[in-house]
């Protein structure tokens, strides 16, 4: 099963979650305040190649996994 990225509105908290694709828009509590006001997150992934680092996001600023433009 896949790890989802999610994001709490009410209280900012990202947390991760496995669950089944049919799941991964459905609701789900917030780890940290419960809440059920939480939206799937845009996940980036990272992967070393031979000529460096490859990433899905399109952000000019990340660098393997370190970027502290688009958190």
């Amino acid at each position: 099963m896949p790890i989802y990225e999610y994001v709490c509105d009410d209280c900012n908290s990202k947390f991760e979650s496995i669950r089944p694709m049919k799941d991964a828009d459905a609701t789900i509590p917030c780890e940290s305040c419960q809440s059920d006001n939480t939206h799937r997150a845009m996940s980036t992934c990272f992967s070393k190649t031979s000529g460096g680092y490859s990433s899905s996001s399109s952000c000019s600023g990340c660098n393997g996994g370190d970027c502290t433009h688009c958190q």
